[in-house]
């Protein structure tokens, strides 16, 4: 797997790092339990990054395997009956230590792709039976590997130039013409493309013209056994542990402080609440700045200018056993996306038990049922926000009755159904390989 731009190891929720880092390796785990060998290369960030990062493996008695276990399972042709290999994460040097905007990496791509290669060469002919590559950039790099290994390219794009200026925000940058081109470059190389949902695999048809044939729906998961309804009280309890108020209506916004998520149409609504004279529930924004580093002192302002920075906590991104806690203590969980190929979040939120508000858009139609697990709202009208948020908080049986049905709306997604599909992408995959 590669994953150039961002580190399935990094925290999500802020910079670079969000969704598909969780998918990736929640993927990788999946295949691995299946007896996959995965190894995942990303680029270097820091001088002080281990050259590889083991993860997990497990023996057939379900202990962990030691290190040089792990090693021998890695070496052997095949994996032993009843093992869970270890996934290794490879960090490539590739430019300077540091992190970087998405917009400087095509410069690097050479060096990362010589890193990948030179990994490849030190193992056995025929290590790598297929390449899956994640986001255009990685795309780029994919494309050299699969041709000078001569196995099948697989390719998840996550997300999409032309989707996303499609649906930009008052003042955001359009995505360049370059990672257009790039795209359109890997949709024509890849023996598969993997969309998470149909709305993404007819806009890989339409919009970039890819063969119909090679393209695989396949939904990402949801860990279903971290992400459960809390028992009785449990909104109280999550709200006292998180020092949030217990008698107040809570809306959480989880993600990448960035227009594309659009916090901002959820603060411009507390507005247009506190302007009307109707109840202004606080808004917990869980994540940090992407693209601009000012973002969230930006979004600080707003609020202040409009009269309900009291009404507004942000707190940082918090790490993935922490996180249910925080769809507990939520009254709703809001996704305003103006994008959303899939929408981990939403999906995350509805395994907890929590209803979500989401834009009607991307894959967060296909997550959010509308009217029955929460509502989808069609456009980005704060004021429209405003009366889904208000009529919502203020039924309690509404909300009640969303809940009940979020968790049986979140079943659908699995990681162990998604990795048997992926798997079978493959098999598709080499094939295509084969004939062309």
């Amino acid at each position: 797997m590669l994953s150039v731009h961002t580190s399935p190891l990094d925290q999500p929720g802020t910079g670079d790092a969000g969704g598909m880092n969780v998918y990736v390796l929640e993927l990788a785990r999946a295949l691995a339990d299946r007896g996959a060998r995965v190894e995942i290369f990303t680029r270097a960030t820091s001088a002080d990054q281990p050259e590889t990062v083991v993860l997990g493996g497990r023996g057939a008695d379900g202990r962990s395997l030691s290190r040089d276990e792990s090693r021998a399972v890695l070496l052997a042709d095949e994996v032993p009956p009843g093992v869970t290999p270890p996934i290794l994460v490879n960090h490539v040097p590739a430019g300077p230590f540091e992190r970087l905007d998405k917009g400087e990496l095509p410069a690097l791509l050479c060096g990362m792709t010589a890193g990948v290669l030179r990994t490849e060469a030190a193992r056995h002919p025929g290590w790598y039976q297929v390449v899956h590559s994640h986001y255009w950039l990685s795309g780029q790099v994919g494309i050299a590997a699969a041709r000078r290994w001569d196995v099948p390219l697989v390719h998840t794009a996550h997300t999409l130039a032309r989707v996303k200026n499609r649906a930009l925000a008052p003042g955001d940058s359009a995505e360049p013409v370059l990672r257009e081109d790039g795209e359109e470059q890997v949709v024509r190389a890849a023996d598969a493309l993997v969309a998470s949902t149909a709305a993404e695999a007819r806009e890989l048809v339409d919009l970039y013209g890819a063969d119909p044939a090679r393209v695989h729906v396949v939904e990402p998961g949801v860990d279903l056994r971290r992400f459960r309804p809390g028992p009785p009280g449990a909104r109280h309890a999550a709200r006292a542990a998180l020092g949030l108020p217990r008698h107040r209506h809570i809306v959480l916004f989880a993600g990448r402080v960035q227009p594309l998520k659009a916090p901002d149409v959820l603060v411009r609504a507390l507005g247009v609440l506190r302007a009307t004279g109707r109840p202004v529930p606080l808004l917990v924004v869980l994540g940090g700045p992407s693209g601009r580093p000012t973002a969230v002192r930006d979004l600080r302002r707003l609020a202040d200018e409009l009269g309900v920075g009291a009404d507004l906590v942000v707190h940082p991104p918090a790490a993935r056993t922490d996180l249910v806690c925080w769809y507990h203590a939520a009254d709703l969980v809001a996704m305003p996306s103006r994008s959303e190929s899939f929408g981990l979040v939403a999906a995350e939120a509805q395994a907890s038990g929590v209803p979500v508000v989401a834009a009607a858009v991307g894959g967060l139609r296909t997550i959010v049922d509308d009217h029955v697990s929460g509502r989808l709202v069609p456009g980005h009208d704060p004021a429209l926000w405003a009366d889904v948020l208000a009529q919502a908080l203020a039924d309690d049986e509404l909300r009640a009755s969303w809940a009940a049905a979020a968790r049986p709306a979140a079943e659908r997604f699995g990681w162990d159904g998604a990795a048997d599909q992926v798997l079978k992408v493959y098999a598709v995959a080499a094939e295509c390989h084969r004939e062309r």
